[in-house]
């Protein structure tokens, strides 16, 4: 019988996970054949011939950006001496797992490629931190102002295609009503609430909504007003995603006109987390928010 390979009690975990979608159990499998790759000294050039593949395509699998073949983890087990039945298995579950597709998968008509890996990481994440400039986050708006962002968008979007991308934004956040949501903590600028999307009741109707998250304990809102001036990070929206599996990484996701960015490096993750710090230190603390939302409630 073969040892206990590296991280084959975080397979196990993995698997029982309450926050575990296909998108995270890539993650976690390409992060313990890595482990078993480097472990026994084998290179991605070796382990890409295993699988009649590359060695670009098993960094991809080890990143986690893809999903594997049951047959092709089946191959690198071989080849990393992983023969007990019970640890193989273990292993081929979670493929066979992250394989499945995920729910957001009936809107992939309108949904851009790279999105689909943001929503799975949302499924997954315990902590989910976020800076919004321009508009309400997206995990916290109504329909009808999420109808008005989207048209912005998207304005050559028929009424089927705009309704479906509603449809997709309204299911998403259901994961702040599950028993283990994760928690937002949001700081929104003060211009994406003053910015007027649709009719003045489709924003009164938005801000009310703010007012109640702002009573769920699992969401903290914070407002970055004007009279602050300049912010650490003006250059747009950033989202950070924590994940209670101590083998994940936090993941930093950049939104772009028409691409997005996943940052991963420690480095780069870290100098975003003190970009977040500072943002939320120099933003108005929690407790004033209500306050500041009922003022700007009085304004429609």
């Amino acid at each position: 019988m073969s040892a206990e390979p590296a991280g084959g009690t975080s397979v196990r975990r993995i698997l029982d996970h309450p926050r575990g979608g296909p998108t995270i159990l890539r993650i976690v499998l390409g992060t313990q054949l890595r482990r078993l790759r480097e472990e026994h000294g084998i290179s991605r050039e070796a382990a890409g011939d295993a699988i009649r593949g590359s060695h670009a395509k098993i960094s991809r699998l080890e990143l986690g950006r893809v999903g594997c073949k049951v047959r092709d983890v089946e191959d690198l087990l071989t080849l990393y001496g992983i023969t007990g039945t019970e640890e193989r298995e273990e292993y081929l579950v979670l493929a066979r797992q992250a394989g499945s597709p995920g729910w957001w998968q009936k809107y992939s008509d309108v949904m851009s490629p790279w999105f689909d890996r943001l929503i799975g990481l949302e499924e997954a994440a315990s902590v989910i931190r976020m800076y919004e400039v321009q508009f309400v986050p997206g995990l916290l708006q109504t329909r009808d102002y999420a109808r008005a962002v989207i048209r912005l968008g998207h304005p050559k979007a028929d009424t089927r295609e705009v309704e479906r991308r509603v449809g997709l934004r309204m299911d998403r956040q259901a994961i702040l009503d599950q028993p283990h949501t994760p928690r937002l903590w949001a700081v929104v600028d003060e211009a994406a609430l003053r910015r007027p999307l649709g009719s003045r009741e489709v924003m009164r109707e938005q801000i009310e909504f703010l007012l109640k998250a702002t009573q769920q304990p699992h969401i903290t809102l914070q407002v970055a007003p004007f009279r602050i001036g300049g912010l650490a990070a003006a250059g747009g929206p950033v989202t950070i995603l924590r994940f209670l599996e101590p083998d994940l990484p936090d993941i930093v996701y950049l939104e772009q006109l028409t691409s997005s960015l996943y940052l991963e490096k420690r480095e780069e993750v870290e100098s975003y987390m003190v970009v977040m710090d500072r943002l939320c230190a120099t933003a108005e603390p929690p407790s004033r928010t209500t306050a500041f939302l009922e003022r700007l409630l009085e304004e429609y």
